[in-house]
């Protein structure tokens, strides 16, 4: 069931930002999955040189995360964000024609750069804004987060079903219709997106910098939060790898993403109002152990060694766990992202959360895909990788635990709205 009554309780630049990060994601899912079939098949690349493309669209993504959250601190969220939907279509558009490798590489560059504009703006005007909203006793920041991933998420399953759709004619209409998409959310955002930007109290992007990375407490939340992404980018190298193994080909894997996609458009906001009545100390450390559990769950599934449809149940439990790990956590790991920043400079802050989480990304897969390349192909050899995999995320709830423990006398833990809690209830504490 679509969450439709908390959209509608959001302030209308909340809804505004919810509903377009839908189409956001729509346009950019319809083209994305299918890039590398596109490169190989129709222009005839190599595998490596294919690795270099989706190298580059990751690393000016990822890498410039930080640079697109300053950027919308020090020149207002809006024309931040205009910048990356417009860029964003150019470089669909450069997909669509493109036929050469230079050519290829520059379209895909663009993409890039454009989420690294437009992600972290919008985290931050989200953040704001609910913020704003919330302290006029209206819906709380944290349910406007929970809102936003799930209509983020809503986008993430329709993109790839419009985009298989759509191969079926031509990949470069493909690519003309979702650069359409953004040409709409840019005449959205330009008509209706109030010009903002965070507050900050220091006189230059350097200086920002500069107090982000005294913010030593913060700095461990974002080196913890990275193994998040790290576990979440298992959905596309452990995973496809364990399915290939037990089932011969990698056809399940998109039933294991729909279900993904339901569990969160369905149960997020359920969760995340379930929650908000314990203390971060417990809930941050709560979700990362799920998503320990998660690998921990496939790892025993491969020493048993069972294939067909027996062998995908440890797949399975593992896309389940993971998700519900990420429910738990992400809202409330989000919504303390401006608490540290003292709401002060939130897009630097959200910018440089993504841009660890690409490095420890890369450094992860690096060292997840060694371990694999080393490993026998016996149920112990299989299992080894989910195992080391595991660590991350629990090491990562011990320190988010720690973290979250000297956060208390400074942020005191979420608790319900009034309308939602039992008067004879006192408020949670640790």
């Amino acid at each position: 069931m679509l969450p439709w009554h908390d959209l509608h309780a959001a302030t209308p630049t909340v809804r505004l930002l919810v509903l377009t990060q839908m189409a956001f994601n729509i346009g950019f899912f319809m083209v994305l999955p299918y890039l590398s079939v596109h490169l190989t098949s129709d222009l005839g690349l190599g595998a490596a040189v294919v690795g270099v493309v989706l190298g580059v669209r990751t690393f000016s993504q990822q890498g410039l995360f930080v640079v697109g959250g300053t950027l919308a601190d020090r020149l207002g969220i809006k024309p931040v964000v205009l910048t990356g939907c417009v860029l964003r279509v150019l470089g669909f558009v450069g997909l669509a024609f493109a036929q050469s490798l230079p050519a290829v590489l520059a379209a895909t560059a663009l993409t890039g750069v454009a989420a690294a504009l437009f992600s972290p703006a919008v985290e931050s005007a989200v953040a704001l804004e609910a913020g704003e909203g919330e302290r006029a006793g209206g819906q709380s920041r944290l349910d406007a987060i929970a809102l936003f991933t799930v209509f983020g998420q809503i986008g993430a399953f329709t993109g790839p079903l419009l985009g298989s759709a759509l191969l079926a004619v031509d990949f470069r209409l493909t690519c003309l219709i979702a650069a359409g998409v953004f040409v709409v959310i840019t005449i959205a955002h330009m008509a209706l997106l109030p010009a903002r930007r965070a507050d900050s109290t220091t006189d230059s992007w350097l200086d920002d910098w500069r107090e982000i990375a005294r913010n030593r407490l913060f700095l461990v939340f974002a080196a913890a939060m990275s193994a998040q992404l790290v576990a979440y980018n298992q959905l596309y190298l452990l995973l496809p790898l364990r399915v290939e193994q037990v089932w011969g080909s990698q056809a399940p894997l998109g039933w294991f993403f729909a279900a993904a996609s339901a569990l969160v458009v369905v149960g997020q906001m359920s969760v995340t109002r379930a929650l908000r009545r314990f203390s971060l100390v417990r809930v941050l450390p709560l979700g990362f152990a799920v998503m320990g559990i998660a690998f921990g769950a496939a790892a025993v599934a491969a020493l048993l060694g069972a294939e067909g449809a027996a062998g995908l149940v440890g797949p399975a439990a593992f896309v389940v766990l993971l998700t519900v790990g990420q429910m738990i956590a992400m809202p409330f790991a989000r919504d303390l992202v401006p608490r540290m920043a003292r709401e002060r400079s939130t897009g630097s802050y959200y910018g440089l959360l993504a841009s660890l989480g690409g490095i420890g990304v890369l450094v992860g897969s690096v060292a997840l895909g060694a371990i694999i390349d080393v490993m026998p192909d016996t149920p112990v050899g299989e299992a080894v990788p989910w195992a080391a995999a595991a660590v991350l995320p629990l090491v990562a709830a011990v320190a988010l635990r720690s973290v979250a423990r000297r956060l208390v006398p400074v942020t005191p833990a979420i608790t319900p709205p009034e309308s939602d809690r039992d008067p004879s209830e006192p408020p949670s504490r640790e």
